[in-house]
């Protein structure tokens, strides 16, 4: 590995101790996305203030790795020394708890990874994501301070800084509706990689938060590894395009956007003015699970957005095969469903459940209290199950 740079775009999980010995080979100097500590952070009140403070600076700024276990001199790493970690869970759970407890709003997204050392010790990195909520505040102990960083480390945010840092998040958010509505239009008028025929369509994006400020992040190389099964088919082709890779079939398609976004079309599955209530949802989470795939195996890391979209479907109803009241039953008055997004921290997240606020929307849009596909315990296992243990 030839640069600092070149180590935070691998795969956390995929870094091994050469990869940790080429920054110290190569002296990779701290900057803005490196940091390098002997030890981790100990119990005492002000190396928990220390460690927040960085996780924070690099949250609110671009991002990055802090390596725990290397050694440095005037910023540039020394020796790949490692330390005694017992239970890396524990560590992962001691971490954790003293964040959630001391930034405000939470950082979702941060990682960690234990890299063993042949001399037995062990190097502890945690990958920080550029945060989709920032700016975010050290509030440990009312301590109440916001931090960024810059080439020379982390430092205390100004007033003026801070403001700035709220627009800036607003503005990312702007600028992922925005991504998702110019998407629509686009597939409503038919500029889609490959013909749709007119009718209702489910629409299923996953969008890094970071992907809209990379356009041509992702190598042709890396797009050509992944398997990209359309939703709702067996059989499928491939091929690369102008916007990145394409798995596509008859009236269904998966997009692999170069900046790490994906799309999935699908205009077969909503037919006759019916919703397939257990055929449309387990697609979509076998697609959501797919995106976790692809996601790992192109290098692109959580958060990300997921969103669930129905188009063309006013005056459809759920199809239950239930007999449920015709009270319970209503036309969808309307021509699109936008469900509301959902935020995938990491991907060891359970797709159901990040999924269940978006199903409970379309099933409130034909007039049911929510999915009827969880049963009492929140778990997703189709209506005929649910009915059958009610």
């Amino acid at each position: 590995m030839g640069s600092g740079t070149s180590l935070l775009v691998k795969p956390l999980d995929a870094i091994v101790e050469a990869d940790l010995q080429s920054l110290i080979d190569n002296k990779v100097a701290e900057a803005k996305s490196i940091e390098y500590k002997s030890l981790l952070p100990g119990p005492t009140d002000a190396e928990k203030r220390e460690f927040l403070s960085d996780v924070s600076s690099f949250a609110n700024t671009i991002g990055g790795d802090i390596f725990y276990g290397i050694l440095e001199s005037s910023g540039v790493p020394t020796e790949l020394r490692g330390m005694q970690v017992e239970d890396s869970d524990a560590l992962k759970l001691r971490l954790e708890d003293i964040m959630r407890h001391g930034i405000q709003p939470r950082i979702a997204g941060i990682a960690l990874h234990v890299v063993p050392l042949q001399s037995s010790a062990k190097v502890v990195i945690i990958r920080i994501p550029r945060s989709w909520a920032a700016p975010h505040m050290v509030s440990f102990q009312n301590y109440s301070r916001f931090f960024g960083r810059n080439s020379a480390g982390k430092y205390q945010l100004d007033v003026t800084e801070i403001r700035a840092a709220f627009l800036l998040s607003e503005n990312a958010s702007e600028r992922i509706r925005g991504f998702r509505a110019d998407r629509l239009v686009r597939i409503r008028s038919g500029d889609t990689p490959v013909p749709l025929k007119e009718g209702a369509k489910i629409v299923f994006h996953m969008i890094p938060l970071g992907a809209l400020e990379r356009p041509t992040s992702l190598s042709v190389a890396s797009l050509k590894a992944v398997d990209l099964q359309p939703m709702a088919v067996s059989s499928w082709s491939y091929r690369l395009n102008f916007d990145g890779a394409l798995g596509y079939s008859h009236q269904s398609y998966l997009q692999v956007f170069r900046n790490g976004v994906l799309e999935s079309v699908e205009g077969l599955l909503l037919d006759d003015g019916k919703i397939p209530c257990i055929a449309y949802e387990k697609e979509l989470l076998d697609v959501l699970s797919q995106y976790f795939s692809i996601g790992k195996r192109i290098g692109v890391d959580p958060p990300s957005l997921v969103m669930l979209s129905l188009l063309g479907v006013r005056g459809y109803t759920m199809a239950t095969g239930q007999p449920f009241s015709g009270e319970d039953r209503h036309q969808i008055d309307r021509q699109d469903l936008l469900a509301p997004p959902a935020i995938i921290e990491d991907y060891q997240c359970d797709p159901p459940e990040v999924m269940r606020p978006a199903f409970d929307s379309i099933w409130n849009a034909c007039g049911y209290p929510r999915s009827l596909n969880y049963d009492k315990s929140g778990k997703w296992v189709g209506i005929d199950r649910v009915s059958s243990t009610s």
